[in-house]
């Protein structure tokens, strides 16, 4: 039999550092990333057998837990007619259709292949629609790897963002401005800083890569007054909330209705997805109709489509969410006595079926906050976890995620290995 560090090394020497994303490496946690080899329900199992419960759900798209035979049998549906034609398929239509009738103020739908696809057409139809070049983000969200967004906060309250990654032009970094999530003081001053050229805000309207934050009363509401106030577009990014903390994402969670969405993930079943969601007039700024250019080989692609058509029947059961959100709570509540308990800095949150935990007292508000944490004292929780069969996303920043297939069993099972892992590491 093969083992988890055999297949770290063989994988180093054809893949860079191993991995075919960063945080998968585990450099966050420490140790050897466990390679899995195959996953069903709510569980996963290694290159050597061990069972893991899963909350790390592909991050995220998992919803109804791994292999749902609901969705295999319409992947395999679709396989057989075909994987990809490069021309329209009528479940694009079905699946734009079911997405539109959900989010009210998308009336049209372009379909891609990723999440970070999504956001950075989203950012070139915004400054497209409006004729500027200036983007707000904020620091701790993620969008994925695009140049534009690939950018952190500068060293002054008002200054441009600087790059995050090399490889990223400090010209082109200088186009988006870097506020602090629920600081609308910080989104203000850019406003009055730079009117008339900005042309979005683009926000996790719950983040989930800094790990869970949660918006504080008021803040989305002034999002969406500056923006209307400005004539800039806000953008939700959806990836990860969208069809997980509500069957109507975030938008549904907030009250907030922003100008145009990013979805991924949920509307794919854990094949690659993604897309952009908005009013008519936006949309139809981008080709073949506008001027605003995008195109993909795979976007669209039936295997895709099938498969978030496929999950999409069975989250939008009545009760689903119920049920999914009292689980999820359940294990949050669970995990908040076990760090009571055990006297140690520790705490939970939930929302939906997306989920964070956190080495410190209270649940945190923003990027800074968030990095104040015990990092040291998690990497020690996460392998005694590890040990146990609880899988969590390797990072102290990454949400994680509870799907329909987590049993009470499970639930109770991961409570008992947290309060032995909290002990220890009190």
């Amino acid at each position: 039999m093969t083992s988890n560090a055999i297949e770290f090394d063989r994988a180093r020497k054809v893949l860079v550092g191993g991995v075919n994303s960063a945080v998968r490496a585990f450099r966050a946690v420490g140790g050897t990333p466990r390679f899995i080899d195959r996953a069903d329900g709510a569980y996963m199992w290694d290159v050597e057998g061990k069972r893991y419960i899963d909350y790390l759900g592909s991050w995220g798209p998992m919803i109804v837990g791994q292999s749902h035979p609901h969705v295999v049998a319409a992947v395999k549906a679709a396989a057989e007619r075909g994987l990809s034609y490069g021309a329209p398929n009528v479940m694009e239509s079905a699946l734009a259709e079911r997405i539109c009738a959900l989010f009210p103020q998308v009336e049209r739908v372009r379909f891609t292949s990723s999440g970070t696809e999504s956001a950075m057409s989203a950012i070139r139809l915004a400054r497209g629609y409006t004729n500027r070049s200036k983007i707000i983000k904020f620091e701790g969200c993620y969008h994925g790897t695009a140049d534009s967004l690939l950018v952190k906060a500068g060293s002054g309250a008002l200054a441009f963002g600087t790059p995050s990654s090399a490889g990223v032009p400090e010209d082109l970094a200088r186009h988006t401005l870097v506020a602090q999530f629920n600081d609308l003081a910080s989104v203000e001053a850019f406003f009055r800083q730079h009117p008339k050229e900005i042309a979005c805000v683009m926000v996790e309207p719950i983040a989930g890569n800094m790990n869970l934050i949660k918006p504080q009363p008021g803040f989305h509401e002034g999002l969406r007054k500056l923006c209307s106030d400005h004539g800039a577009l806000l953008i939700f990014d959806e990836v990860m909330t969208g069809f997980r903390v509500a069957l109507g994402g975030a938008q549904q969670v907030t009250g907030v209705t922003p100008d145009m969405s990013a979805f991924g993930k949920v509307i794919g079943g854990g094949m690659p997805v993604g897309a952009i969601g908005g009013p008519a007039d936006v949309m139809d700024m981008m080709a073949p109709l506008g001027p605003v250019y995008q195109a993909g080989t795979l976007s669209g692609n039936p295997i895709a489509m099938a498969a978030g058509l496929a999950t999409l029947d069975l989250i939008e059961k009545p009760g689903f969410f119920d049920e999914l959100s009292r689980k999820c709570a359940r294990l949050v509540q669970g995990l908040n006595d076990a760090g009571r308990d055990a006297g140690v800095a520790f705490c939970a949150q939930s929302e939906g079926g997306m989920a964070g935990m956190y080495m410190m007292a209270q649940p945190p508000h923003s990027f800074a906050q968030v990095q104040t944490q015990d990092v040291e004292r998690f990497k020690r929780f996460y392998h005694l976890m590890l040990e146990a069969g609880i899988y969590l996303p390797p990072s102290p920043v990454e949400a994680f995620f509870f799907s329909s297939a987590h049993s009470d069993a499970d639930i109770d099972e991961t409570i008992a290995a947290a309060r032995k892992a909290l002990a220890a590491v009190a």
